[in-house]
């Protein structure tokens, strides 16, 4: 991430007590000490029983993207856990054997760590730096962009209530100007975070491809079955495994009306 926000040269050794103080250096999981207004981020020097958290955690609250990643990287406590705790205390937490962590090892990873430790420097344009580069610029443009679009379903969304059914509620999101590329994303996570998730069940929003809408199940809800609708004039696909339909009506009493005839008897 520091790569990509300040594109130098990634050094790997020990800083000098001068580099610790010059706030034009940025010393990252090694040096000892944790003081963001001169960029330094290690780790290593915490208590052995505070709360998880790797030189990236540090730089992440820097950024003040901390809790956001937290929110929407379901990868970084792990993280936290595994540079900090290890292999065996993490397998504990997460309530899994030892060797289950060493059969999701990727190739891709060890080969892009052993790459990274082998030289003594790392500089802009080169393969690895590049893909560095690379990761830092897509993450923190994940997190970014997932907060700004939950903050944009907050204020479009409505919460409809399903015809036929006593307490199950849709969410529907209306075609707005300008129209988001991928208009569903983000939506299963915004209702997931919502008081109302519990009695959601279905997911209306703009097709992208088209001027009508598509209609998903919300968490593969048991209550629909879209395809009990695959002969309406209007439904132009259903999905044989029933969790999706796409309609070209954009009324929304035909969609009410459609979300009712999916449910299941």
């Amino acid at each position: 991430m520091l790569a990509d926000i300040h594109q130098v040269a990634i050094v790997r050794r020990n800083p000098q007590p001068e580099e610790l103080a010059d706030p034009t250096v940025c010393v990252v999981d090694v040096g000892g000490d944790h003081s963001p207004e001169l960029n330094n981020f290690d780790h290593h020097q915490f208590p052995a029983d505070s709360k998880p958290a790797c030189a990236l955690t540090l730089v992440l609250q820097h950024l003040g993207v901390y809790e956001d990643a937290r929110q929407f990287c379901e990868w970084l406590e792990p993280a936290e856990w595994f540079d900090t705790r290890g292999p065996v205390e993490t397998a504990k937490w997460l309530g899994v054997e030892r060797e289950a962590l060493v059969r999701l090892n990727s190739p891709i990873d060890i080969t892009l760590l052993r790459r990274f430790a082998i030289a003594d420097q790392h500089l802009p344009g080169e393969p690895l730096w590049q893909i560095m580069q690379y990761i830092g610029e897509d993450t923190l443009g994940y997190i970014r962009m997932l907060r700004d679009r939950m903050e944009f379903l907050s204020k479009h969304t409505e919460i409809w209530e399903i015809p036929g059914t006593a307490d199950q509620l849709a969410i529907y999101l209306p075609r707005t100007t300008p129209m988001p590329n991928d208009p569903s994303m983000g939506l299963n996570r915004f209702v997931d975070e919502s008081t109302f998730s519990t009695s959601v069940c279905a997911l209306i929003y703009p097709d992208r491809r088209g001027s009508g809408y598509g209609m998903s199940r919300f968490n593969d809800h048991p209550t629909m079955e879209f395809t009990l609708i695959e002969n309406e004039d209007d439904v132009h696909f259903a999905h044989a495994r029933g969790f999706l339909a796409k309609t070209s009506s954009s009324d929304p009493e035909r969609l009410l009306e459609l979300l009712s005839l999916a449910l299941r008897k």
